[in-house]
């Protein structure tokens, strides 16, 4: 039998003055409660009890004995409870992962007010453009854009991004419109890529068809979403980013959508958390306070695409 199991025998035996009324506070058997005792002693080499027909009798040792099993079962007990609370209250250190710009623009303001309303928890976020192992790295939570491959992991959908073609107005007025994505070999293209040797965006060549790759020659190669933009925006030329990083540039006429009608088909925001077996209070709190806020989120983002101006695109 368990010593912890055999300890909390003892105790209720002495406490309840019978093996009987022990079995009953424990939920043994009066025989399983006698074994436990016996196999005290048996461990112990020492008698802990003197028993009569009508009551028990703690031994000298059995006193001194007693006063440690009730300080040890005392400790367990509030360990036990603190793990208990653990489970219920959202504490301790939440690690979460997200695209650069997408975090930058819509995950930290959600985690700001997560913060402001649990002191209890801390939290890391890491604002990478790559993907990362959540088991490895130890991430607790993960945004990711695209599709994902089947995995033991929970994925949420939170919405969707288009991946757009844009430019400011005064590089139209000055280079003209492309007229369909093969005509921009002809632009200026700014690309953001770690890898300079990609030089493809890909777009739906007709209705029906599937999306294919497009060749551009850039004019500028950028490791930053941000960085592109900027340029874009300055009237430098023509870029390809996701909708969500450029919807209120677009809203505010500081850039222009192009060629939306070859666009390739939207691509999925999605939370990927633990197991939902596995997750802990923090998380568990944090997703049910993120979801409804990040889909409203995407929703204002696509509706800031449609105030483009009439006629810009």
């Amino acid at each position: 039998m368990d010593r912890i199991d055999a300890m909390r025998a003892f105790v209720a035996a002495v406490d309840r003055g019978s093996l009987a009324a022990a079995s009953r506070s424990v939920s043994m058997s009066p025989a399983a409660v006698t074994r436990a005792i016996a196999a005290l002693e048996e461990r112990l080499s020492m008698k802990l009890l003197h028993r009569t027909t009508r009551a028990l009798h703690l031994t000298q040792f059995g006193e001194t004995y007693l006063a440690t099993c009730r300080e040890v079962l005392a400790a367990l007990d509030a360990v036990e409870r603190g793990a208990a609370a653990e489970q219920e209250r959202p504490s301790g250190l939440l690690t979460i992962t997200a695209p650069l710009r997408f975090g930058q623009l819509h995950l930290r303001p959600v985690l700001d007010e997560f913060l402001a309303e649990n002191p209890a928890v801390r939290a890391r976020l890491l604002l990478l453009d790559r993907m990362v192992n959540l088991v490895e790295e130890g991430i607790d939570l993960a945004l990711r854009i695209g599709h994902l491959p089947d995995s033991s992991l929970t994925v949420t959908k939170l919405g969707e991004v288009r991946r757009v073609l844009c430019a400011a107005p005064a590089y139209i007025e000055r280079c003209g419109t492309p007229a369909a994505p093969a005509a921009l070999q002809e632009h200026a293209c700014i690309m953001e890529h770690a890898g300079a040797e990609a030089h493809a965006w890909r777009f739906v060549p007709a209705p029906g068809r599937p999306p294919a790759p497009v060749a551009v020659q850039p004019r500028l190669i950028v490791n930053s979403a941000s960085a592109a933009i900027d340029s874009v925006i300055a009237g430098y030329g023509i870029t390809c980013v996701m909708s969500y990083q450029v919807a209120q540039d677009v809203a505010a006429g500081r850039l222009v959508v192009l060629l939306p009608q070859h666009e390739i088909p939207p691509l999925p925001v999605q939370l990927v958390t633990p197991p939902r077996g596995a997750a802990t209070a923090k998380q568990r709190a944090f997703v049910a306070f993120m979801v409804p806020r990040l889909r409203q989120a995407l929703l204002r983002s696509a509706a800031q695409l449609q105030e483009q101006p009439a006629g810009t695109a």
